[in-house]
């Protein structure tokens, strides 16, 4: 077969581009696929098995519109494009996500999906509640909050929070991201895949989660209501309040759904209930509306029949592999527990090494202050020593002095009584030389009376004498010289010889008198020196107990 012939043979394709919440695919499709057919591939692609809640979603002329499973792709009135574009998204919403979300898979494109809804404000949320649902799209997103990894700032480019509730409260960036924080600081430990189903059961509970709404009116003139059909039944709203519906027709409770031209009926399964007619603005939405009726419906009877063989394996699957997450969620985090505690022990040896090492650089340093300081001690010892020292010698130098001065003290009392007492002594010789001058100078003048008539007796007996020789001797012209002793042993008489002998007497007795008045002067001249010397004594004697007083 030539090649030529293969190449005829290779059925004709068109592309596709599939577009998730978070990612986009392109594939090539023959073109005698169905819907269907593309939406397996998808599915397949995504690894996806619980596909009867999605549904490949297009718009056309304005309008959303879901691909029909059952037509083939290029005959459904589809965007005239390459590649046609298509969205990947959930059609139909669980009651009760915890039970129903069975894959992985599945309740992350849930979780994406919802959070698109909330943020782009398609489903009303609190502001308290869009708080805690960031935080846990931030678990989910960056794991266990770590304050050393997680500075602030770190949530500055993910969007969050809705533009409206920004708008509410004047707070800033910073002021949101750390109310997030200490909500996400809270969520340590859960896995991601717990921390997405936390935000769906939360999620699950708004009044708009999982609502199609539709406008709709009671007559052919006016569209005043809005029409919701979820997972629960059909709801009737006023056309301000998407909340609380007006009136609410249950699956259970609805008997039969149609559509004649833009007129849409619902009839209840009570036969004698009112039966409610409401009239959309095209027909193409009334299509769309019972569709989305039929698949809730199915869904909600499915729920409450016994669940076939693949959905009890995709929930023993589901339960094997949530045992196994389970398992491996607290194997990693007893890894992860081991590890914190083996970085905190870590930490803690380094903080201990560094807090010795700091330790040590103290001690050394203490050490070294402690060997200046004992060196400088030593220095202070050694001058304390030489100061004791000295202060010893200067206390035995003041001793000796002490003693010195008593010494001296009483040598001075002493010599002072001595002195006082030589005094009295020198008092009492005065007085006695003074009575024995007065008597000395008293027998003095006696004596030199004495003296003065032996004189004058001695002058009248030589008068006499000579008046004798002139009488005996007349003639005699000259006298030879004798003397007296001659005199005296030649001529005189018995006398003669009395006069003699007086006159030696008083020779003998006036040189007496004379060496008697030199020893008087002597000893007066004597006396005054000694005064002389006793006074100055007495001087530095009163000298000296002045200056021991002061010493004292």
């Amino acid at each position: 077969m030539s090649i030529r012939g293969l190449k005829k043979k290779q059925p004709k394709t068109f592309k596709v581009k599939i577009i998730t919440v978070d990612a986009e695919m392109e594939f090539s499709c023959e073109m005698k696929w169905k819907g269907k057919d593309l939406f397996d591939l998808v599915c397949r692609a995504l690894g996806l098995r619980e596909t009867w809640f999605f549904g490949l979603q297009y718009t056309i002329k304005g309008m959303c519109t879901w691909l029909k499973m059952d037509k083939k792709v290029l005959d459904q009135e589809i965007p005239k494009e390459d590649p046609i574009s298509f969205h990947f998204l959930a059609k139909f919403y669980p009651e009760k996500v915890e039970e129903e979300l069975l894959q992985e898979i599945t309740q992350h494109l849930f979780f994406l999906q919802v959070k698109k809804q909330i943020l782009d404000e398609e489903i009303y949320c609190s502001p308290e509640a869009t708080v805690l649902l960031a935080s846990y799209a931030v678990q989910a997103k960056y794991g266990d909050y770590d304050p050393n990894f997680h500075e602030p700032g770190f949530l500055a480019h993910d969007e969050l929070l809705p533009k409206r509730v920004l708008r509410q409260y004047q707070l800033t960036a910073e002021m949101w991201e750390e109310k997030i924080t200490a909500w996400y600081a809270e969520h340590r430990g859960i896995a991601r895949d717990e921390a997405e189903m936390n935000y769906l059961k939360i999620a699950q509970d708004l009044e708009m989660y999982g609502v199609n709404y539709f406008p709709i009116a009671q007559n052919k003139n006016h569209t005043d209501l809005l029409l919701g059909v979820d997972a629960k039944g059909i709801h009737i709203y006023s056309i301000n309040n998407r909340f609380s519906p007006n009136k609410s027709f249950e699956w259970s409770a609805i008997r039969n759904i149609s559509y004649s031209e833009k007129e849409l009926t619902i009839k209840p399964l009570d036969k004698k209930a009112e039966v409610f007619k409401f009239f959309s603005s095209q027909l193409k939405v009334n299509k769309l509306i019972l569709q989305l009726c039929i698949g809730n419906h199915d869904l909600f009877m499915r729920r409450r029949k016994v669940d076939s063989i693949e959905i009890q394996q995709m929930k023993a699957q589901a339960r094997e592999e949530k045992a196994r997450k389970k398992m491996e969620n607290q194997r990693l985090a007893r890894e992860k527990q081991l590890r914190e505690e083996a970085e905190r022990a870590k930490e803690e040896l380094e903080r201990r090494l560094f807090q010795l090492e700091d330790e040590a650089r103290q001690a050394n340093e203490a050490l070294l202050r402690s060997q200046e300081a004992a060196e400088l001690l030593a220095e202070k010892a050694q001058i304390a020593e030489e100061e004791a020292k000295l202060l010893a010698q200067n206390a035995a130098e003041a001793e000796q002095e002490r003693q010195r001065l008593e010494i001296t003290a009483l040598k001075t009392k002493e010599e002072k009584r001595l002195m006082e007492q030589k005094m009295r002594e020198a008092e009492l010789i005065a007085v006695k030389l003074v009575k024995e001058s007065d008597r000395r100078a008293k027998e003095a003048e006696h004596l030199k009376q004495d003296l003065h008539e032996a004189r004058e007796a001695e002058r009248k007996a030589k008068q006499k004498l000579l008046d004798i020789t002139r009488l005996n001797y007349p003639h005699v012209v000259k006298y030879p010289q004798y003397s007296p002793t001659d005199i005296r042993d030649a001529n005189f008489d018995k006398g003669s010889i009395k006069l003699d002998l007086k006159d030696i007497d008083l020779k003998r007795l006036s040189f007496e008198i004379e060496r008697e008045r030199l020893d008087y002067l002597e000893k007066s001249r004597k006396f005054e020196d000694r005064l002389k010397e006793l006074k100055s004594e007495i001087h530095a004697l009163k000298l000296e107990e002045k200056q021991s007083g002061l010493y004292s």
